[in-house]
């Protein structure tokens, strides 16, 4: 490998040269961000969301309440039913 032959190519295609950037004067446009009403009716939810609370906790006390007090009885027949049509509608 020839590396003189490299510095010729290298005057032919002027690779050697530098080149100066010029610095603009004004911007002509801003970037603008716009949200739509769509978009924002999902983060009011979003965050709606985000704010409840993930246990009902007056479902939960009165169930533990029941329980304590020995009231709290659940029907197998009804339970069966409830599970059968849960798995029914998967």
């Amino acid at each position: 490998m020839r590396i003189d032959a490299y510095n010729q190519i290298s005057q032919i295609y002027q690779t050697n040269n530098k080149y100066k950037t010029q610095k603009t004067t004004s911007v002509s446009a801003r970037d603008k961000v716009e949200i739509s009403s769509m978009g924002k009716a999902y983060q009011a939810a979003k965050s709606a969301v985000n704010e409840a609370a993930d246990v009902r906790e007056d479902k939960i006390a009165d169930i533990k309440s029941r329980i304590d007090n020995g009231t709290y009885n659940v029907s197998a027949e009804s339970f069966a039913d409830k599970l059968l049509e849960k798995y029914q509608a998967l």
